[in-house]
């Protein structure tokens, strides 16, 4: 089987849960000895994972180039994976023209759309509804996603979201959380007490992430702070811009670390982990990682959205200030509720994220999509219909870009 994996950026594992996701999806390609080509129009970054350990081809593709057409009809790869919906944007056309019998796959990550339209939302000091999503993102993507033979969705509520409200078939999404080897047993994790202090992680560049920090300097350090004198929260991620690394202050225990060249290492040394976040979809990289190495962790409804299921959190779930901050003061101290949290975690692993599970589910289901893919395609007028007016705009604007490109 030949994948190629058409990439918005290089995937950087420890710079965020996208960069995990895609690795995930890379291992399981590379498990059934599967031929993988990851091809991106990024630059090559600092912190991008070694692909060359799975054989993997890395290719560099100009964005609104013929030369992708040529690069495409020579591949005839038998699935093309676009890593979010942008990447369908710009060569669904091109693969669909030159290479119309490949399987068409996006990876979502999360819906962009969702998490925009609830940061909007927070903006106007709001609740979400659902016709934030009616924005001009929002109706990219989910045309993007009506014109792809399978969908891969991370969350369940956004799964959901789709058939109920946007009339996506079931027949063309798989709802796919992260693949992870989860820990067994409590005694493999760090015990309570060999640890110290609050962390919170997460890449800069995501604005759920800066708005939480900025909610942790004003909003509930202090207070934690002022209860727990001898505590301090180690704040990691890539990419701190400098407003980020202004806020450092050892004096109040707040100190910025920036990008964790082990991620998981820092998580496990940690208490508990903070994640007061007020947006955002998907389900949340940071929070699947504290579960794995046994730290609980404090989270709002959104933090924690389709990430547990019937399961109690590793932790505590509010939106209230004041119960985030009694939270994490209690947990902080209390040895007993803390290990009982941390069996939680190791719980929800073992029942929703499991690798050996979910790995076979991706495989079947690409290997039957490819089978089906002809009549599925027919079957579905709504993508049908977007393929051919959205795909011929895309077409044209792209080939308007290139023919200017060329003229300069």
């Amino acid at each position: 089987m030949q994948v190629l994996v058409i990439g918005y950026v290089w995937p950087e594992p420890n710079s965020s849960a996208a960069g995990s996701r895609m690795m995930q999806l890379l291992q399981s390609f590379y498990n059934q000895a599967w031929h993988i080509t990851f091809a991106s129009p990024a630059q090559l970054s600092d912190h991008m994972a070694d692909l060359s350990l799975l054989n993997i081809q890395q290719d560099q593709i100009e964005l609104n180039s013929d030369t992708f057409d040529h690069y495409i009809a020579d591949k005839k790869p038998d699935i093309v994976i676009f890593d979010r919906f942008m990447m369908e944007e710009q060569f669904g056309w091109r693969v669909e023209k030159f290479s119309p019998e490949s399987l068409r796959v996006l990876n979502t990550e999360d819906l962009h759309s969702l998490r925009q339209a609830r940061h909007n939302a927070l903006k106007a000091q709001r609740e979400f509804q659902l016709t934030d999503l009616y924005s001009e993102q929002g109706i990219r993507e989910i045309a993007a996603i009506h014109r792809c033979d399978l969908t891969l969705m991370i969350s369940e509520f956004e799964t959901q979201l789709l058939k109920d409200k946007f009339h996506v078939p079931e027949t063309h999404l798989m709802h796919l959380p992260f693949m992870l080897d989860t820990p067994t047993e409590v005694e493999e994790l760090v015990a309570f007490d060999q640890r110290q202090h609050f962390i919170s992680i997460g890449n800069f560049r995501h604005a759920p992430n800066w708005d939480a920090v900025l909610q942790l300097k004003t909003e509930i350090w202090p207070k934690i702070r002022q209860r727990l004198p001898h505590a301090e929260l180690h704040i990691y991620g890539a990419y701190p811009p400098p407003k980020a690394t202004q806020l450092h202050n050892p004096k109040q225990g707040f100190h910025i670390k920036g990008w964790a060249e082990d991620a998981k290492k820092v998580m496990a040394n940690a208490r508990i982990c903070l994640a007061p976040l007020r947006f955002g979809a998907g389900i949340k990289g940071k929070l699947v990682e504290a579960m794995e190495v046994g730290t609980p962790s404090i989270t709002t409804p959104t933090g924690a959205e389709s990430m547990h299921g019937e399961w109690p959190w590793n932790g505590i779930i509010t939106d209230d200030m004041d119960e985030f901050i009694q939270a994490a003061v209690s947990l902080y101290e209390d040895q007993q509720s803390w290990q009982l949290m941390q069996k939680n975690g190791l719980q929800i692993l073992q029942a929703r994220y499991q690798a050996s599970e979910w790995e076979s589910k991706l495989i079947n289901r690409l290997t039957r999509q490819i089978q089906l893919k002809n009549p599925l395609r027919q079957q579905h007028f709504l993508g049908l219909m977007l393929r051919h007016h959205s795909l011929k705009s895309t077409q044209y604007m792209s080939q308007w870009i290139e023919l200017k490109n060329k003229q300069e």
